[in-house]
């Protein structure tokens, strides 16, 4: 039987979630369900950091620039591989190109030809550098939605009516203030296919009949009200121990009762959840590849994985520019409970790259036994698409190519029973 962890203030706090009306029909389950999964969708060459431009980079600058940052990184010089790059139209100086077009034609194609897409979910980092701004930069936010958000995703569904995409904030979304990330929220909650309520709430999507249900909570904000340190690693790709603390803006600590119950008040909602699978998304992931990442990983499993483990049945993130499958064993989470592994699925390369760290990887899987990785990918455009039956999720992970011709590519599958059946 799942844990059902009595928690008297849990109970009494009231969700800042709704569940989307009609969602659940008396209609009988269908058999299968599909979606996607995509995040760090944001970058534009049209909404570049300005030091991105500044100064203008030949081919050779900007590759040595990128090999700067990849010794400084940690990592082994010997993998080093640039990403993909183009000469910007305003000044002709190189930056890395954007996999946001694509990325969306790849997902497209891939619904349209080879499996069925009934919903979608967004990871956060939906806009970049800073989020929207409310004119702070000097650009208009119904255009910037228009180019990052209605042009590549608008027209999704391929003719169901029901389709949608619950999104999520990422740190980027949260940069310039909190007004401002709460307009995108209000975008994102009042245009379809979006669907967003509030920064966490609970949705069981319509064409999956009570099926599924999915909750989001905006783990930026949960991260900003906690003590994060400041990753760092020696030349050999371990940890080394910091007091540092990485900062946050101001703005996104929880400054609500509801946000500061998030994880209160998610596990709540999972408890008294009636569907068959219970998949939360968010968009720090619980463990990192890339090595620069791994503190607010350490953090995140320390506040939100024992209410995973205990009730959820996958979780999905970003944040990493990279394609990932792994699984967390949960007995250092929840210790003595004989829970089932719980999937861990990062879908972060929407739009971005980023390279992994094999030094740190390596670092990684010998001091953690409780992480199994399945599957690792990074300097590549993709996403992920998930087909749930009544007792296992398929994970597909899929890449296009650099050139932007947006073909899809499978490049991974795995199955994972459900949690359910090994936890009951």
């Amino acid at each position: 039987m799942r844990h059902r962890a009595s928690g008297l203030l849990a109970l009494l706090l009231a969700g800042c979630a709704s569940v989307e009306r009609g969602a659940a029909p008396a209609s009988a389950p269908p058999r299968s369900v599909s979606f996607l999964a995509f995040g760090d969708s944001g970058y534009s060459l049209d909404y570049l950091d300005p030091e991105d431009l500044n100064p203008a980079l030949t081919r050779a600058q900007f590759i040595a620039k990128a090999r700067a940052s990849w010794i400084k990184d940690k990592r082994p010089i010997a993998e080093f591989t640039p990403p993909p790059m183009t000469a910007h139209p305003s000044n002709g100086g190189f930056v890395a190109a954007s996999g946001l077009m694509p990325v969306a034609k790849a997902m497209t194609t891939y619904c349209r030809s080879v499996a069925r897409c009934q919903f979608g979910v967004m990871l956060g980092d939906n806009i970049y550098p800073d989020g929207a701004t409310m004119g702070a930069d000097g650009r208009d936010d119904a255009k910037r939605f228009q180019d990052l958000f209605a042009t590549p995703y608008g027209a999704f569904g391929w003719g169901d009516r029901d389709f949608r995409i619950y999104a999520t904030l990422g740190n980027h979304d949260w940069h310039t203030s909190r007004e401002a990330a709460l307009s995108e929220v209000r975008y994102l909650s009042t245009t379809r296919p979006f669907y967003m309520d509030g920064l966490a709430y609970a949705v069981q999507p319509p064409s999956a009949k009570g099926m599924v249900e999915v909750f989001s909570i905006d783990t930026h904000v949960l991260l900003a009200g906690e003590k994060v340190l400041d990753g760092k690693l020696a030349d050999d790709g371990s940890e080394i121990p910091t007091t540092k603390l990485d900062a946050s803006e101001p703005w996104a600590t929880p400054a609500t009762d509801a946000e500061r119950a998030m994880v209160a008040n998610l596990e709540r909602r999972l408890r008294a959840s009636k569907a068959r699978w219970k998949i939360v998304i968010g968009h720090h992931p619980l463990w990192s590849s890339s090595g620069g990442k791994f503190e607010q990983a350490r953090t995140l499993r320390a506040v939100l994985l024992p209410t995973l483990c205990r009730y959820a049945d996958l979780y999905l993130a970003g944040h990493e520019h990279t394609l990932e499958v792994a699984t967390d064993s949960c007995a250092t989470a929840v210790p003595g409970s004989g829970l089932a592994p719980l999937p861990n699925i990062v879908s972060g390369s929407a739009a971005k790259q980023r390279p992994l760290n094999t030094a740190f990887m390596a670092h990684q899987k010998r001091s953690y036994p409780q992480y199994r990785p399945l599957y690792v990918r990074g300097m590549s455009w993709g996403f992920a698409h998930l087909t749930l039956t009544d007792n296992a999720a398929t994970v597909t992970m899929v890449s296009t190519p650099d050139s932007g011709s947006g073909q899809p590519k499978v490049e991974f599958t795995q199955t994972f029973p459900w949690r359910g059946k090994a936890s009951n």
